[in-house]
């Protein structure tokens, strides 16, 4: 008997033993529930944060930098670079624009049809020769806040009309835009985006080709045109085929569709969010086309800016320096080779020399050439009619770059040269853009470099404002074509083509 009551206890303390054991387990996979949800609202406010710090970044790029940046800017104008507070739960890239598309398309369109000119009641209207300066805006607003700086120090920039045309409809960039005080402004968005059309053409459509899909496999998923690869087999990819479209858009908008432009026979100058002007940029575009009308009055484009890396904004009698006695254009060319190569230095050695000063600054006359000459380039609707008359060379060109589809039809205009372009050596625009599109490098700041052209322009200051140019004519030998591709389908043609 003792030994049968001794084994109830035992059983008895086993289970309740095996009992406690399980209420445990069960308490610490509550346990490890309730810290599984702390540590998804920890990574969620993790993401938050580090989505706002990206912003941030993408805004300042680096407060290391920026009081240096802000030490060269006058006071006044340190409103351009303020960052103002957002809200956090917005990304870097979607920042804070209505989250509905159709809100954005109605908004596009409601913008578009007023073609407001802010500023118009203190600067007064446009003139058939007001300079219209032409910014094509993205997402990058670093940039686009020094652009806008740089062009309030511009002089006579009250004399102009800003247009600067979106493919992002967003509420921060829209404020920073009409918060200028300094010159006339207005906005355009272009309407065929690929915000506005998240999910269909000519925005990423679900049923488009993979891009480096065999013609083989695309036939077999059938994709949209899998029949029309690109002349290097790819697909289009809608990023970059944007640009283009955009540039084509923006460009007939201006020439053809404004109210204020209808019988406008100025100068149009395209820019970029990601370029920099100096302050004597209009000064010199003027000087530019007095000298094109007296020596050159086939020089159809005029170009302020140059990717070199050396400038030279004074004359030089010094025929020892070796470098000096290369030809421009043979400049240019090894710079650009090198440019598209990606293998340019990742620091910026802008240099000014000779030291010796001379009034007067050397213009060169060439044929334009597409990433030589499209950094501020200018001309006017007379041009723009005849590049119009040849849309089609333009629109069913296989390249996703406005500027050599333009080359294309610069280089096969019936019975004409190609287009002649008037630049200046020592430049006034200058490309702040590191990063991009076409640019991936591990360091993107853009304090950095917008620091190093700073200074730049601070050394070069003296040779501002010539009294006077001289023009020498450059025949440059045969150029290397790039081919990018990727625009190469009806679709793609018709946007292009009928939607002008």
């Amino acid at each position: 008997m003792p030994r049968l009551k001794y084994a109830s206890i035992l059983r008895v303390f086993v289970i309740v033993g095996l009992l406690c054991l399980w209420v445990q387990i069960m308490l610490s996979a509550s346990g490890v529930g309730m810290d599984k949800d702390g540590d998804e609202i920890m990574l969620q406010d993790i993401i938050n944060t580090t989505n706002s710090e990206l912003y941030e970044e993408e805004l300042m790029n680096s407060n290391d930098t920026s009081e240096q940046v802000l030490a060269l800017v006058p006071p006044e104008l340190h409103k351009y670079l303020t960052v103002h507070p957002r809200n956090n739960s917005a990304n870097a890239t979607d920042r804070t624009s209505p989250r509905n598309i159709t809100d954005i398309r109605r908004a596009i369109q409601m913008y578009n049809d007023a073609q407001t000119i802010y500023n118009e009641d203190i600067f007064g209207p446009v003139q058939n020769d007001t300079i219209i300066i032409a910014i094509q805006v993205h997402t990058r607003l670093t940039y686009l806040r020094h652009l806008i700086v740089s062009l309030a120090q511009a002089k006579d920039i009250d004399r102009t009309l800003l247009v600067f045309s979106h493919d992002y409809y967003d509420e921060e960039i829209n404020n920073l835009v009409r918060s200028i005080d300094f010159t006339k402004v207005m906005q355009i968005f272009y309407p065929y985006s690929i915000q506005t059309h998240p999910n269909e053409f000519p925005g990423i459509d679900p049923f488009d080709c993979p891009r480096d899909a065999k013609l083989d496999q695309a036939i077999k998923l059938k994709c949209n045109n899998a029949l029309h690869p690109d002349l290097h087999g790819h697909y289009r990819e809608a990023k970059y085929t944007q640009t283009k479209h955009h540039w084509w858009w923006k460009a007939n908008r201006i020439f053809n569709q404004l109210q204020c432009t209808a019988g406008h026979t100025g100068m149009v100058v395209f820019l970029e969010e990601d370029h920099y002007v100096a302050e004597d940029f209009i000064h010199m575009l003027n000087l530019l086309r007095t000298t094109a009308d007296k020596t050159c009055p086939q020089c159809e484009i005029l170009c302020l800016g140059t990717y070199l890396k050396t400038y030279q904004y004074h004359s030089n009698t010094d025929k020892r320096k070796k470098q000096l006695n290369l030809n421009y254009i043979q400049q240019v060319r090894a710079a650009n080779e090198e440019r598209r190569k990606r293998l340019q230095e990742t620091q910026w050695n802008y240099q000014v020399y000779p030291n010796i000063y001379s009034a007067v600054q050397k213009v060169e006359i060439t044929p334009w050439h597409s990433s030589m000459h499209n950094m501020g380039m200018v001309f006017n609707k007379t041009v723009w009619n005849d590049i119009m008359a040849l849309q089609e060379q333009f629109c069913a060109y296989d390249d996703y770059n406005w500027d050599y589809s333009l080359l294309h039809l610069s280089q096969n205009r019936p019975g004409r040269e190609k287009f002649k372009v008037i630049l200046c050596k020592g430049p006034r625009v200058f490309h702040i853009g590191e990063c991009g599109i076409h640019h991936k490098k591990s360091n993107c700041n853009a304090s950095t470099v917008i620091s190093k052209v700073q200074k730049l322009l601070q050394n070069a200051k003296q040779y501002m404002f010539p009294a006077r140019i001289t023009a020498t004519i450059s025949r440059p030998g045969a150029l290397r074509k790039y081919d990018k591709s990727g625009t190469t389908n009806e679709e793609i043609l018709l946007l292009c083509v009928i939607r002008t």
